[in-house]
């Protein structure tokens, strides 16, 4: 059962009143820097970062579009040398807000400092809790570990086994657009693809279009999902080979965006969906623009003097870097990027690109950090799945881990977490008197499913000390959406005005 529509956002998809605008590339670079900086790994030039982000890729501004000012900060930095919070300053500061009814009668919390990685407070810590979409942390630190931040998915044309005969092999790109109108900004295109397609088979014309979408196999639906998943705009089949996150009409998800609360109807064949565009694109119509399904034909046949040789690559496009898909993930809540990092994290550690491959990587790559594993049980990537177990320990040591400098891969997990009263899914929230003071210092990724509530991410004191704290309840009252979300306010507030010794 989901939470009516009055109630604000439909669970398992949190969204902002209001889409925060994107961050260009220079200035999502200095988030990552500043994030470095302030966990106190000194950074004197971008190094990489520039790299991770392809700069060298930049799209060029559209003609006649405005450029957009650079943001003023607005988080303050933190101070290397204020006082850390006490254990008993944390407890008394926090224990009577965790008695609130509407959180229901299971709050389990966790509170470390980052620097240090010391806990400060748990209530129930070690316990696997239903995480709803802060699973996507996890997803992100894995696949930033795994992949690395530079790392991009490619879409590929090769040659089938007939003369003329194009196979689209889908890499896992969810991002991938048909034109330059698709729903992600500077995605990879098919229309740059079928250019370099048309370039390789010189005089021989496209004859059909084949797709091998074969790289992500199993079921295309999470475990543990709600019936309403696949149609409720949310979610979709995932598939290795789709285009605009398979939203059937990118242009009016994009415009409806914020009334919608980034919702939006998706189409049941992904892979297919996209070789019907790929096959317009390459000017086939009729009998040969119908799209099948097959597996691209393995290289090494000797080439005819009229076609390529099967198996030929005929082109290939790119993926945005990992770092932005990153971003866009945690920014936008994005279910199917984050399924799709999932995978990636699976192919990187030799699993099968499935939800089960994905949460077995997972657990490997969360093993490899020196993290407790067995402190999460997944059965996705995007935290839809009530079968979903992450403790809250887990996951302020994830991101302890992330922002203390010791993995400045992992710090890009920071660049696309909502501020509270500013942006994302916090963007209307901390505006009350009672948690006014975690305004502008506390930065986080929420998660909302019917009776589970999880915020987990970074707060400043008021002494300029950096925590990182993870509070999940999956007991909350069914009826109670807006007051849950206040009383973690409140408690993520009272972190950020107390020094809390």
């Amino acid at each position: 059962m989901r939470e009516p529509a009055a109630a604000g956002p439909p669970p398992g998809r949190d969204r902002p009143p209001a889409r925060r605008r994107r961050l260009p590339l220079a200035v999502l670079a200095t988030v990552v820097l500043l994030a470095l900086v302030g966990a106190g790994l000194a950074v004197v030039r971008p190094g990489p970062v520039a790299g991770w982000l392809g700069a060298d890729r930049a799209t060029p501004q559209a003609t006649g579009e405005a450029a957009e000012p650079e943001p003023v900060p607005v988080l303050s930095g933190p101070d290397a040398n204020a006082p850390e919070p006490t254990p008993d300053g944390v407890r008394a500061a926090l224990e009577p807000l965790l008695r609130a009814p509407e959180l229901g009668g299971r709050v389990n919390v966790s509170v470390a400092d980052v620097t240090t990685g010391r806990s400060l407070y748990s209530q129930g810590g070690d316990a696997g809790t239903v995480p709803a979409s802060v699973t996507k942390l996890a997803t992100a630190v894995a696949v930033l570990e795994a992949r690395g931040p530079g790392h991009r998915i490619p879409t590929r044309a090769v040659a089938g086994a007939n003369p003329g005969e194009v196979v689209l092999v889908g890499g896992g790109d969810p991002t991938l657009a048909v034109d330059g109108d698709g729903f992600y900004p500077d995605a990879a295109r098919l229309d740059d693809l079928v250019k370099q397609v048309k370039q390789a088979l010189g005089g021989t014309a496209p004859t059909g279009v084949t797709v091998d979408s074969s790289l992500f196999p199993g079921p295309v639906y999470g475990p543990g999902w709600d019936s309403d998943i696949p149609t409720g705009g949310f979610g979709a089949a995932i598939s290795a080979l789709m285009t605009d996150g398979a939203r059937r009409d990118p242009q009016a998800a994009k415009k409806n965006f914020d009334a919608g609360h980034g919702g939006a109807e998706r189409v049941p064949q992904p892979d297919l969906v996209a070789g019907r565009a790929f096959a317009r694109l390459l000017g086939l119509t009729g009998a040969a623009a119908e799209v099948k399904r097959g597996t691209a034909p393995a290289a090494g046949a000797a080439p005819s003097a009229a076609a390529p040789a099967p198996g030929t690559e005929l082109g290939k496009v790119e993926s945005l870097p990992v770092i932005r898909l990153v971003d866009l993930m945690i920014t936008d809540s994005d279910n199917v990027i984050a399924e799709a990092m999932a995978r990636q994290v699976a192919l990187s550690r030799d699993q099968p690109a499935s939800f089960v491959g994905g949460a077995a990587a997972m657990d490997i790559v969360i093993g490899e950090l020196g993290l407790s594993a067995n402190e999460i049980t997944l059965a996705d990537g995007s935290g839809l799945s009530r079968s979903n177990r992450i403790s809250p320990s887990l996951l302020t040591d994830l991101i302890s881990l992330a922002g203390n400098g010791t993995h400045p891969e992992l710090a890009a997990v920071f660049g696309g977490l909502p501020v509270a009263a500013w942006s994302g899914t916090l963007g209307g929230r901390y505006q009350v008197p009672a948690t006014v003071a975690g305004a502008g210092v506390v930065r986080a990724k929420t998660g909302t499913l019917t009776r589970v509530h999880a915020i987990a991410g970074l707060v400043t004191t008021v002494d300029g000390r950096l925590l990182t704290f993870a509070v999940l309840t999956d007991q909350a009252p069914s009826d109670s959406l807006d007051d849950t979300r206040r009383a973690l306010d409140r408690i993520t507030s009272a972190l950020a005005r107390c020094g809390c010794r």
